[in-house]
């Protein structure tokens, strides 16, 4: 991803936090020059200072089959909103676009174990619905097999972060803040989550 130094996001635990809130997630991986990706929730943790992402895949997905033999790009982004030339001080300005954008990169390892496989099927039930715990300890254990043989569980431990943050850090203050002032109480949410963003 081309990030510009005064867009770079260099902090991994900032990142991290980021990658959590907007944990759906595109997985990218290339075979014989053809790229696949697929959409699917992530969990992302710190282990030894490392990011590591989980998740799983339907084991009927043609990319479960290639998802272990090349390097895989994840990708996460979310907030993003088209910024008018009219917010800046010179007439001589063309529009842009302010956003934030994560690429993670790793090779994707099975998680093949049945407890290690159930361990990651309730971390994501703990980030996405921890009111759903209840309800999966009374669920029969075969059933629960069953259901983790239909989809493939894995891991990536991230070896390359790439982060952006294009928030107007070129501009003024006096556009920053014209920017926010704009989008702080917009309906659009878009628009809301950058300006709350661009406050920092």
């Amino acid at each position: 991803m081309y990030i510009p130094k005064h867009f770079a996001n260099n902090d991994p635990e900032d990142v991290l936090a980021f990658i959590n809130k907007y944990s759906f997630g595109t997985i990218i991986t290339a075979q014989d020059n053809m790229p696949f990706g697929t959409h699917v929730p992530f969990v992302a943790e710190m282990r030894d200072g490392e990011i590591v992402l989980s998740s799983h895949l339907a084991k009927a997905n043609p990319h479960a089959q290639q998802l272990f033999d090349n390097e895989a790009m994840v990708i996460f982004t979310e907030p993003h909103a088209y910024i008018s030339p009219q917010h800046y001080e010179k007439e001589q300005s063309v529009p842009t676009w302010n956003y934030i954008a994560v690429h993670a990169y790793g090779k994707a390892t099975p998680v093949d174990d049945t407890e290690q496989f159930l361990g990651l099927m309730e971390k994501m039930i703990a980030q996405y619905e921890p009111a759903y715990f209840n309800q999966w300890a009374k669920l029969p254990m075969d059933f629960k097999t069953k259901m983790l043989n239909a989809i493939v569980g894995f891991e990536i431990r991230v070896t390359t972060l790439e982060a952006k943050n294009k928030l107007s850090q070129n501009r003024s203050e006096k556009e920053r803040q014209n920017i926010i002032a704009a989008f702080e109480n917009s309906v659009d949410v878009n628009e809301a989550t950058i300006a709350a963003y661009m406050k920092g």
